[in-house]
């Protein structure tokens, strides 16, 4: 399965600057395992260690919030979109 993954400027480090890289699975817990492969230490900066997305992540399957669509579990198809973005907190003083 061809899936491609917007990497959010922190993290390209991880993917040698690479603004979207490619990747497979099933599921988005499958894309993540093996985003770890192929960019050793992505994975821990999006996954706690009980298995979960970190509070500060946000993760959308063409535009759609994962959180809302089964997490991790979430099923991935040929041609889908995934993005990872670090939350942003605010306000006003």
């Amino acid at each position: 399965m061809a899936i491609e993954v917007r990497i959010p400027t922190i993290l390209r480090t991880y993917t040698d600057g690479a603004k979207a890289v490619p990747g497979s699975g099933a599921t988005l817990a499958d894309l993540l395992v093996d985003l770890e492969v192929r960019h050793p230490g992505v994975r821990a900066r999006l996954v706690e260690e009980n298995g979960e997305l970190r509070r500060f992540v946000n993760v959308y399957l063409n535009d759609e919030d994962v959180r809302f669509t089964g997490g991790l579990t979430t099923k991935l198809d040929d041609g889908d979109t995934v993005t990872i973005l670090p939350a942003v907190a605010g306000g006003s003083i």
